[in-house]
C-alpha cells in the first residue's frame, strides 16, 4: 500500500527543498561570517588544508599517529571556530545545519526506513491535515484560556466547578502526552475519550495534545468520524484498485495516534458499528492510542454503539467529562 509515484515524488521534492534551503542558509552565514571575522576564514582554510592531509595520510600513510594528530588540530581549529562566534555576539551554533527534523535531517530517512517526519507528510497528503496545522497553530496549551470555565457553578454529578474540572483534565492530559514516549502497557492513559456537551473545547482540547505528540516526533491522524466512516465504506465496496485510499486506511490503522473527532454525527448502523469496533479494537492489540471526542453523554453512546464497542470504551479508554458553558457563545 503506497503513494501514487505523483504524490510520492511531490513529498521527496520538498525534502529537496529543504535540504536546498538549509545549505543556501549556511553558505549565507558563512560569508557573513568570514566578513565579519577575518580570522575565521583563515581558521577555516586550515580546517581544509588539513583535513586533505588527512585523506592523503589515510590512503598512502600506514602512521595512525600522524592522521589521528591532525584530527586532533582539526578539532582544536574548530574550538576556536566557536570561540571567535561567540566573542563577536554570534551563538556557538551558528554555522551549525539547520533542520526541520533533526532525527533524518530533512532526508526523509532514517537506515533507509521512512523517518516519522515522511509518514506524517504522507498524512497530511492524505488527509489534507491542512486543517489540523492551521488549528494547532491556534488551539494549543499556549493559548488556553481558562477564563471560559467557571469557578463557582459546581457541577450536581461531579461536584467540582467547570474550572478546577479542566485543570484536573489538563493534568491527565500532560501525563498522556509524557507517558506516550513510554511502552504502551506502561502508559497511565493509553487512550482518552473526551465528551460533554456542545462548544465546552472538546476540539480545541484534542488538538493541544495533537500538537505535542507531532513536536514529539509521532505520527498523527487527525479525521472526524463522517470522514472515518465514509474512508472505511469507500475502502470496503469500491472494488477499484486505489492506492490513497489503501494508504489512508493503513495509516488509520498504524499511525501512533489516532484522533477521531466528533464521534456521534455519522450515521450509525451496523456497518459503521462493525469498523468501529474493528479499528479501536485492532489498535489496542497493536498498543496503538486513540482519542475519541462526543457530544455523546455514556448512557447515549451504550445505546448507539454495541456493547462490545462500550466495553471498549470503559475498560480500554481513560474517560474526561469536561464541563462548562458553550465556550462558542462567550466568545464568537
Amino acid at each position: 500500500m503506497a503513494l501514487n509515484n505523483s504524490q510520492y515524488n511531490s513529498i521527496l521534492r520538498e525534502y529537496d527543498t529543504k535540504q536546498y534551503n538549509s545549505k543556501h542558509l549556511l553558505d549565507i552565514r558563512t560569508k557573513e561570517i568570514e566578513s565579519a571575522i577575518p580570522e575565521f576564514k583563515a581558521l577555516n582554510d586550515e580546517i581544509v588544508t588539513r583535513s586533505i592531509s588527512i585523506a592523503k595520510a589515510a590512503l598512502f600513510s600506514d602512521n595512525k599517529v600522524d592522521i589521528e594528530a591532525l584530527k586532533s588540530d582539526n578539532l582544536d581549529i574548530s574550538m576556536k571556530k566557536i570561540e571567535l562566534l561567540v566573542e563577536h555576539g554570534y551563538p556557538a551554533d551558528y554555522l551549525s545545519p539547520t533542520y526541520e527534523c533533526n532525527i533524518c535531517k530533512d532526508t526523509g530517512f532514517v537506515n533507509g526506513e521512512k523517518c516519522v517526519c515522511f509518514k506524517q507528510a504522507i498524512i497530511n497528503l492524505l488527509y489534507s491535515q491542512t486543517l489540523l496545522n492551521t488549528a494547532i497553530d491556534k488551539e494549543n496549551f499556549d493559548t488556553m484560556s481558562f477564563e471560559y470555565y467557571s469557578d463557582t457553578d459546581i457541577d450536581e454529578t461531579l461536584g467540582i466547578t467547570p474550572y478546577e474540572n479542566i485543570h484536573n483534565i489538563l493534568t491527565k492530559c500532560h501525563t498522556f502526552i509524557r507517558d506516550f514516549e513510554k511502552p504502551y502497557a506502561e502508559r497511565e492513559y493509553k487512550n482518552l475519550l473526551i465528551y460533554g456537551n456542545t462548544g465546552v473545547g472538546k476540539t480545541f482540547l484534542a488538538n493541544c495534545i495533537a500538537r505535542e505528540i507531532l513536536n514529539n516526533a509521532h505520527s498523527v491522524v487527525y479525521i472526524t468520524a463522517t470522514e472515518l466512516f465514509e474512508t472505511f465504506s469507500k475502502h470496503s465496496f469500491d472494488k477499484d484498485n486505489d492506492y490513497e485510499l489503501d494508504s489512508k486506511v493503513e495509516y488509520i490503522n498504524t499511525c501512533d495516534l489516532l484522533i477521531i473527532d466528533d464521534l456521534g454525527t455519522e450515521l450509525s448502523n451496523t456497518f459503521t458499528n462493525s469498523q468501529l469496533y474493528s479499528c479501536i479494537n485492532n489498535r489496542i492489540l497493536k498498543n496503538l492510542s486513540v482519542i475519541i471526542s462526543t457530544n455523546y453523554q455514556l448512557n447515549e453512546l451504550q445505546s448507539t454503539y454495541s456493547e462490545r464497542i462500550f466495553s471498549r470504551f470503559v475498560g480500554e479508554y481513560s474517560i474526561l467529562r469536561l464541563i462548562g458553558d458553550d465556550i462558542r457563545i462567550k466568545h464568537p
